[in-house]
């Protein structure tokens, strides 16, 4: 700076002091981000700690303990502090009061919350800290109580209103308000984050470093507080969209690859991957769609192959390796590169057949030690163990600017819902098919048209804009992998506006026909049956799939 001076002072010619003058702005500037980062330093002194769990304290302890961090503490954590052989202070003799009302109120008190929000920086907080006797706190690292594991463990109101945290989430969000002065940990899954910032800071962290634990903090106490809204507006008397899911897990790419993609949520729950390459966002639509659409059917042995979220084969049969057989005689070329499913353990035999061919992922209960043995033979094959997981009700989906919620498609129609309407009767093996590709065209994207016999998926047109078009759709792929139709039924999602599918179905063999009915125009098509002999059953329910 000296240096710069004197050449501006001895600069013969005008023209060169602007250049020397933009050199001592930027000496001055330089300068003032150097004490702003000296300012943002701040070594910590204090640390109150209250937390429900436990596990991997011990090492925050010996690092603080290294670090000369003096310790406040209360209830089952300072007696924790105390048996591994460390000094701490107890919040009881800061505030004079003993924790009250069977450990409801601990650390909520103006001594407390005092040092935590004061500004160590403002004249009047400190004049108050001064006059009040309030330690000023440099960390807290608080948990919650487990409201979450809670709801899963019990259904009795006192346990899971108990688990109901106030003080742990006052002091969370306080010290992240306070981020400015405080260092706030609000989880133990941050524990080997903060050992890394003690040890990197030697007990000192930057504004930034604090101001993204805030961060964290409120991510958790948002998470907390919506759990517990949800649980309390679980008849929905309260019209708001509230979710929150902390679990993140970064997918390779969206559905294409210029797309980044993330998964919220915990696939643990839902399946074990046994063997494979990471999950891909396209991988887990197919898998959603696939297990969605094998809850839909019974005990019996089935396997169904998925593409695009839409089933491509599907068959029931005595045995594994004869539905696996089937289903894929459905539509083998669409199986290329597939996800497939079944709800019975795989077998060595099965997973013999299974492995001739090229699919991206495979979800089962279970597998036997030879057949994974075979399985694993493709490196890049996912292997999956479903688990017994009960998936939510609700349904969302981002839509412009917001969301939108739906309940579940969770209706499966029986024999009992069948409403005959033509003069013709469903024999009783074709009401057993027309409940199959009744189940089946509820998880088919619309239009849909689905035909099947003896428990099979023939083919299915989906995803079209007129029905006509969805079931040509659905012959021709028929015709084209050789599946004799006649005697085959149809399932529709929507009811026929006109006979003219009808007709189509019954040129092409079909015999039954299911469908929701409800047109104005009905008994065209009932009359179209009844003059060709085809039966026609009505369910009264769509199922449209968007």
């Amino acid at each position: 700076m000296f240096l710069g001076w004197n050449l501006i002072k001895i600069a013969p010619l005008e023209k060169k002091q602007p250049f020397l003058r933009k050199q001592l702005t930027l000496n001055n500037l330089q300068k003032d981000k150097e004490y702003v980062n000296m300012a943002e330093e701040k070594t910590i002194q204090r640390a109150l700690i209250s937390v429900y769990h436990k596990e991997g304290l011990d090492k925050i302890l010996e690092k603080l303990h290294a670090l000369k961090v003096e310790l406040i503490s209360t209830g089952g954590t300072y007696e924790y502090i105390t048996q591994k052989g460390y000094e701490a202070r107890r919040v009881e003799d800061l505030t004079s009061y003993p924790s009250i009302l069977n450990g409801r109120v601990k650390t909520l008190h103006p001594k407390i919350f005092g040092g935590l929000l004061a500004n160590q920086e403002k004249n009047e907080d400190q004049q108050d800290i001064k006059e009040y006797d309030i330690l000023p706190v440099d960390m807290v690292v608080a948990d919650l109580y487990p409201f979450e594991a809670t709801l899963k463990s019990t259904s009795k109101e006192d346990e899971i209103i108990e688990k109901i945290d106030i003080g742990g989430i006052s002091l969370i969000r306080a010290g992240a308000k306070n981020y400015e002065h405080v260092l706030t940990i609000s989880s133990m899954s941050q524990y080997d984050g903060l050992l890394n910032l003690l040890e990197k800071g030697e007990g000192s962290t930057t504004l930034e470093e604090r101001r993204r634990y805030a961060a964290e903090a409120f991510s958790v106490s948002s998470h907390y507080d919506t759990t517990i809204f949800n649980y309390f507006n679980r008849e929905e008397s309260i019209h708001q969209f509230r979710h929150s899911e902390i679990k993140h897990t970064p997918l390779r790419y969206g559905e294409n690859p210029h797309q980044a993609a993330s998964f919220y949520g915990d696939m643990e729950n839902v399946f074990t991957q046994l063997y494979g390459k990471e999950i891909s966002y396209n991988n887990l639509l197919d898998i959603d769609a696939g297990i969605n659409l094998i809850q839909d059917f019974g005990e019996d042995p089935t396997f169904a192959i998925l593409k695009h979220n839409n089933a491509c084969g599907m068959a029931i049969r005595p045995e594994l390796p004869e539905a696996w057989k089937d289903a894929l005689a459905g539509d083998p070329v669409s199986a290329f590169g597939g996800i497939l499913i079944t709800n019975t353990v795989i077998d060595e035999e099965t997973a013999s057949q299974i492995h001739k061919v090229f699919f991206e992922v495979i979800l089962a209960p279970g597998y036997d030690d030879k057949a994974l043995e075979i399985l694993k033979q493709k490196k890049k094959r996912v292997i999956l163990k479903k688990n017994n997981y009960q998936f939510p009700t609700a349904q969302f989906r981002t839509l412009m600017n917001g969301v939108i919620k739906q309940d579940k498609d969770l209706k499966s129609e029986t024999e009992e819902n069948l409403q005959t309407v033509t003069d013709a009767q469903a024999t009783e093996e074709q009401t057993e098919d027309l409940i199959f590709a009744n189940k089946l065209v509820k998880h088919a994207k619309s239009n849909a048209i689905v035909l099947a016999k003896n428990n099979q998926l023939l083919a299915s047109g989906v995803g079209q804009t007129s029905r006509v078009d969805a079931l040509k759709q659905a012959i021709d792929k028929a015709l084209h992998f050789n599946h004799n139709l006649q005697g085959a039924v149809m399932a529709s999602d929507a009811f026929f506006p006109f006979a003219d599918s009808v007709e189509l179905a019954k040129n092409a063999g079909i015999t039954a026909i299911i469908q929701p009915g409800g047109s104005i125009r009905d008994q065209e098509s009932i009359d179209y049956c009844n003059e060709n002999g085809l039966a026609m059953v009505f369910t009264g329910v769509r199922h449209f799939k968007h």
